[in-house]
């Protein structure tokens, strides 16, 4: 019901899904919400449709939404990210009085938010970038929630937070990430994460599908199985429901009229982007968007299937397994590469915290990703025990139970990759996963003769293993050696 008598605790502007049930997950929990939209159908839909769940003030104007909230004023925007958000915080800014606090609990680049951030305080103002996590039911109801901001203004914003946020094992999965940009970072990166964890089943179920020829409904009970394993996770979960699903209209697998061409929004190719400027190997993740990309590129797609040569390929037969090895191969595979997936993501994090003297926890991240967000699995859990006993972890996988579960899962993950090449069939993110693990092991990497090209033609020089400081090649001239001061 309308509750005009009394101050709103929060605010929403922008009633779009998100939104709208950000707003009554507030209700639920007992707080008095305004709500405010620059189009007043969707407020008007919130109230007709759930104003009786809880206490809601609607306002027609930013100002009246502005009045009707209690100090410290704590507004929300779910708005679609750039102009439109710059555009609201600018409204709300005017409005505002020094102390009131500005959340943006959009998915924004996280360089945005550190400039909105610095704009905002000079005006007396505290500015959050919160990610929130779960789409809509996990607005609705309990979402993984990262704000960023200012620390004390998490100490008049955190108690709301905390009470609409998913809850494991009693701890809300929120906390205070960092200043400024820190927030929409760490959510940037667990989206990009998520790219690749979806990509990586996407794989395990083309080669179940295309390699052992089994039927969607099939698969559907296979991930049923492996969720109640290691592999326990929302991704793994959802996917079985989707599997399982068939189309009314046609009684074929809806998997199968559903066009092959995956969409994105844009985080995944940012979280991809700050690696590159970080100097981070997120190559799970990379290949990832690549293969969204690809799956996109219809007219090249359309001249190119059947016409190029496919080389002589084997058949399932031809790999000299049964079925069910196949199977396990292929679970081992995907939980190998999911954990290299993971192990980049807070590689990234490390490595963009540092660079903005942010102090991001990697052990707070484990926690509030144990529920209500995209990416919450079970291993979670392990991974929090990794950070508590080595908070300086140069990788996850060097973690003692990490360690001891690639041991038990990196034969099968290489007979899957074998399978898949020898077959023809893609497994971009399951590949360069283990390139990458391999990489990591080794003890040499051909980078030495990459630099030895860069001195030839660039002068670019070169260090060597037995002695300190940097050395270049007179190469066009009697080839001896001179070192560089």
């Amino acid at each position: 019901m309308s509750n005009e008598q009394n101050l709103a605790q929060i605010g929403v502007v922008g009633l779009a899904v998100m939104g709208s049930n950000l707003a009554r997950n507030f209700a639920h929990k007992g707080h008095t919400v305004a709500v405010y939209n620059r189009s007043t159908s969707k407020t008007d839909a919130l109230i007709e449709g759930h104003g009786s769940e809880g206490n809601f003030i609607p306002s027609t104007t930013i100002d009246d939404f502005v009045r009707s909230l209690e100090r410290p004023r704590r507004a929300i925007i779910m708005v679609q990210a750039g102009k439109a958000t710059d555009a609201v915080i600018n409204q709300l800014a005017d409005a505002m009085e020094p102390g009131d606090i500005i959340i943006d609990g959009g998915n924004a680049l996280y360089t945005d938010t550190i400039r909105r951030e610095k704009e905002i305080a000079a005006r007396g103002l505290h500015f959050v970038g919160a990610g929130i996590s779960g789409g809509e039911e996990g607005a609705l109801h309990g979402p993984a929630i990262m704000p960023g901001g200012p620390a004390e203004s998490y100490e008049a914003l955190g108690p709301l937070l905390e009470s609409i946020a998913a809850k494991v094992d009693g701890t809300p999965c929120v906390t205070h990430i960092g200043p400024d940009g820190a927030g929409h970072f760490v959510k940037m990166v667990h989206n990009g994460i998520e790219y690749a964890d979806m990509q990586v089943i996407g794989e395990a179920y083309h080669l179940l599908r295309y390699a052992a020829g089994m039927e969607p409904a099939e698969i559907a009970d296979v991930f049923r199985e492996w969720n109640s394993g290691d592999l326990d996770s929302y991704l793994v979960d959802i996917t079985a429901e989707v599997l399982s699903q068939t189309d009314a209209e046609t009684g074929r697998p809806l998997v199968d009229v559903i066009v092959d061409a995956a969409g994105q929004k844009g985080t995944g190719r940012w979280t991809v982007k700050a690696a590159l400027d970080l100097g981070i190997a997120t190559t799970g993740i990379g290949e990832a968007v690549f293969a969204r990309a690809l799956s996109g590129a219809s007219t090249q797609r359309a001249a190119t299937a059947g016409s190029l040569p496919s080389g002589s390929l084997d058949t399932f037969e031809d790999l000299g397994t049964d079925r069910e090895t196949f199977i396990e191969d292929v679970r081992r595979a995907l939980y190998a590469s999911k954990l290299v997936a993971y192990s980049q993501g807070f590689d990234e994090i490390k490595a963009g915290s540092a660079e903005h003297e942010w102090n991001v926890d990697p052990r707070d991240l484990a926690t509030i990703w144990r529920g209500g967000c995209i990416i919450r699995a079970q291993f979670l859990n392990r991974i929090r025990e990794a950070y508590d006993a080595n908070p300086e972890l140069e990788s996850l996988l060097l973690d003692p139970y990490f360690k001891g579960e690639m041991e038990d899962l990196v034969d099968s993950w290489r007979r899957v990759v074998v399978a898949a090449t020898r077959l023809g069939l893609p497994v971009p993110v399951f590949a360069s996963s283990l390139s990458y693990y391999d990489a990591l092991r080794a003890e040499r990497l051909p980078a030495a003769l990459i630099q030895g090209q860069r001195d030839f033609f660039g002068a670019h020089t070169y260090q060597r293993v037995d002695k300190e400081g940097r050395f270049h090649t007179l190469w066009s001239a009697d080839r001896s050696e001179i070192a560089i001061s």
